[in-house]
């Protein structure tokens, strides 16, 4: 049930042993916090800035379930179609039934296989979604690999990614797979936000301090996505991160324990939507595409301009690191050899 990654849907299974697989899953799990530092090194060797500003620009769809991402996604395939622009499709999320809505070179059902993986390990449906994304981030260098023999042919790569948002932002694969590919490409996240269900001020800022923990801790160039704005216009979203008045008066005749709470997290978040590139779409008609594309542009600035800075910052403070253990090794081998010595010799005297 574990297939060799590839670029289309037509690959031959290859199965693995259990305990091979096992290992898989234990290697992702465990690289948690130094799998993605140690991916730092090797990809900012290989690409210099000059190579690293001809690439295209990865944008990683992710949102609460229910949002839209696969929508998004199939809307910015025709945009980008119609505009012109070479794109390269990702799929991330493995429950996908059916046709995804646009052709992924890509495709994580091709290397597992969700249903099995339910069978085999007895998981439920959140569970089965981890294990496969382990399992994937374990091969992701072959997609890196596939993604950087077509890059000069390329100016978008789109992933789409689960419905489970934690299943990308708080996991240590799905760190693994945004560091990868912000290590190699310019990189942003695109919060799909569901407008709809944001009108409520309550809802609002609960989105909204979602949105924000996912930045800091990705780092990456952040675009919030208000989508269906053909169902309900976003406008009112747009004047609460504007004007905090506005958000303040339209908590008003809210006197409960979380209204108190929605204000005080308002105040906070305030700084936040300074910073912040937001845009209203409907992935439905198209409406507001435009202006994605725009902010798309104002992300991959901000990549070279802000991130990259960091991300080299990171990589210095890894290598350092990384010296450091490798010299206390050297002094422990080196103490371990005197000692061993010494004590060979005293027993031959």
């Amino acid at each position: 049930w574990i297939r060799p990654c590839c670029s289309g849907r037509t690959s031959t299974r290859t199965v693995l042993p259990r305990d091979a697989m096992a290992a898989a899953a234990s290697t992702s799990a465990a690289a948690g916090g130094s799998g993605s530092a140690s991916g730092v090194g090797g990809a900012d060797d290989r690409v210099d800035d000059a190579q690293l500003r001809r690439r295209p620009t990865v944008i990683i769809v992710c949102g609460l379930a229910g949002a839209g991402k696969s929508t998004v996604t199939r809307r910015l395939a025709t945009a980008l179609g119609e505009r012109g622009k070479r794109t390269y499709f990702i799929n991330l999320d493995p429950a996908v039934r059916g046709e995804l809505g646009f052709a992924a070179s890509i495709d994580i059902r091709d290397t597992v296989s969700y249903a099995n993986v339910m069978e085999r390990y007895t998981l439920g449906p959140n569970g089965a979604i981890m294990t496969c994304l382990n399992l994937f981030a374990t091969r992701f260098d072959q997609v890196l690999s596939l993604v950087e023999r077509r890059a000069d042919e390329l100016d978008y790569v789109v992933c789409d990614t689960p419905g489970q948002i934690e299943m990308l932002t708080w996991s240590a694969s799905g760190q693994i797979v945004m560091d990868t590919l912000a290590l190699a490409f310019p990189t942003l996240l695109l919060y799909v936000v569901d407008t709809p269900r944001a009108a409520s001020p309550t809802t609002f800022v609960s989105n909204m301090m979602y949105a924000c923990s996912i930045m800091f801790k990705s780092q990456l160039p952040f675009v919030v996505c208000f989508n269906k704005t053909d169902v309900a216009r976003h406008d009112f979203a747009m004047e609460w991160m504007r004007d905090f008045d506005a958000f303040q008066e339209a908590l008003d005749d809210d006197d409960s324990y979380m209204g108190s709470f929605t204000r005080s997290m308002s105040l906070a978040l305030d700084e936040f939507y300074r910073q912040l590139n937001a845009i209203g779409l409907s992935a439905a008609t198209g409406a507001g595409v435009d202006k994605a594309m725009e902010a798309f542009e104002r992300a991959r600035g901000e990549y070279f301009d802000e991130y990259r800075p960091i991300l080299e910052r990171r990589i210095a403070q890894r290598r350092r690191i990384d010296e450091q253990e490798h010299r206390s090794q050297l002094q422990r081998l080196h103490a371990d050899m005197g000692g061993g010595g010494r004590g060979g010799g005293g027993g031959q005297g």
